[in-house]
């Protein structure tokens, strides 16, 4: 038994190997292309809820101050009151709060956030004074001896 063996040059499969090949690339393009336009939308929004956390945050402290200025228009009041801080994605052990006499701000040492609010100041006790956030939750607004400061502790009256 003789086997008759010829080899030809068939190139016929060659161009479904390269069709095989092109549309994995394509293939592989678009999901990148989709994963890119994905994360994108995912990093925005978490930035954007981030900057609104702390624009709430920041709003909730100016009106205890304000709350605070007008208990001290009572003489020989104190005053207290407690603002649940929110949590956000920024790096919070870099922030600190600066409590001046007509303006709150937030303070951030890496630069990526930094939000100055306006109150109005208008109460008989000094206000200032800073608080660092890092590992806070709850802030105090304290009108004490003719002081509004911020607390990251309770404050206990005599």
């Amino acid at each position: 038994m003789t086997l008759d063996s010829k080899f030809t040059r068939d190139e016929s499969g060659a161009a479904t190997e390269l069709g095989y090949i092109f549309t994995f690339l394509l293939g592989v393009l678009l999901m990148t292309m989709f994963s890119i336009w994905a994360w994108g939308i995912e990093t925005s929004t978490r930035e954007r809820w981030n900057d609104e956390a702390i624009i709430a945050n920041m709003d909730d402290i100016v009106e205890a101050v304000e709350r605070a200025n007008e208990a001290s228009r009572i003489d020989n009041s104190t005053y207290a009151e407690w603002v649940s801080w929110r949590p956000t994605e920024a790096d919070e052990s870099l922030m600190t709060l600066k409590l001046e006499t007509n303006t709150i701000e937030l303070v951030d040492e890496s630069e990526r956030e930094g939000y100055t609010v306006q109150h109005s100041g208008t109460g008989n006790a000094e206000n200032n004074g800073t608080l660092a956030l890092a590992g806070i939750t709850t802030i105090w607004v304290v009108l004490e001896d003719g002081q509004i400061y911020l607390s990251a502790d309770r404050p206990y009256f005599s």
